[in-house]
């Protein structure tokens, strides 16, 4: 019995991979990658705008706690303050900082707050409109939140009817 030994040869053309088959993979690569990045910066960006409008919602709730503790601790001049800023159409105050006493810091022009909450990105102001509602003062607060990033300008409003408890 005789046994042959065989010999592959290989050919120039069956070397490994073709240039084409490189550019291929390259090119699939690169989708791959492209989308897991863009899939991650859409993440980052909607976690952060979450988080954006949580801490918005806790600077307008603070603000409106704010807001019940001036009325709490003097309500005649809390309403007076009220009263007086319906005078000036359109005009609020501007609540940078919430600092013990009365209304502070009128603005003329909501939305031009241009004083930055302590430490934060966030400006934050209320409009207060007076009205008589069966014999009785009801002060509506509409508190504003706002702040800018890369897809632009938002807002988040908080409105709380306040009454002058003494009133029945």
């Amino acid at each position: 019995m005789k046994i042959t030994n065989y010999e592959f040869q290989i050919t120039n053309g069956e070397r490994g991979q073709s240039l084409f088959e490189l550019v291929v993979a390259i090119a699939v690569s690169a989708i791959i990658i492209i989308a897991l990045v863009s899939l991650a910066t859409l993440s980052i960006r909607n976690s952060t705008y979450s988080k954006n409008k949580a801490l918005a919602a806790n600077y307008a709730q603070e603000a409106t706690e704010w807001l019940r503790g001036q009325r709490d601790n003097n309500t005649d001049v809390f309403f007076t303050d009220a009263s007086n800023n319906t005078a000036i159409s359109g005009s609020g105050y501007c609540l940078s900082t919430l600092a013990l006493g009365t209304l502070v810091s009128s603005i003329s022009t909501p939305g031009k707050c241009a004083a930055l909450v302590e430490n934060t990105t966030f400006t934050r102001y209320t409009i207060l409109t007076t009205t008589t509602q069966s014999g009785k003062t009801v002060v509506e607060a509409d508190v504003v939140v706002s702040w800018s990033d890369a897809q632009g300008f938002h807002e988040i409003t908080s409105a709380t009817n306040f009454t002058d408890w003494r009133q029945r």
